[in-house]
């Protein structure tokens, strides 16, 4: 959906920033799982950069998008916030 020209409306969606914050909250979830031994770091920057092309592509004109950099801003934020507080929990207890 990031790249329809014309994304479905929804009556009563949440913000735009609010749906960021949790696709990438829910992919560095899906991501941690996925790559148990890729370093907190280098997924947050993986997911980052995913996010950072999703806003650059949004900017192609005949697409129709508004590409704005507070977006990539949100997806990496969500995507820290959720990899640093499940590796917290997931640490072992010493």
């Amino acid at each position: 959906m990031a790249l329809l020209p014309h994304p479905p409306e929804v009556p009563g969606e949440p913000s735009d920033k609010i749906q960021h914050a949790v696709a990438f909250a829910t992919l560095g979830l899906l991501g941690a799982f996925a790559y148990p031994r890729l370093s907190t770091v280098r997924l947050i920057l993986g997911l980052s950069m995913f996010g950072a092309f999703i806003e650059v592509a949004q900017a192609i004109p005949v697409l129709h998008r508004d590409s704005d950099p507070l977006d990539w801003l949100t997806d990496t934020i969500a995507c820290a916030v959720v990899l640093v507080l499940l590796r917290m929990c997931l640490r072992p207890k010493r």
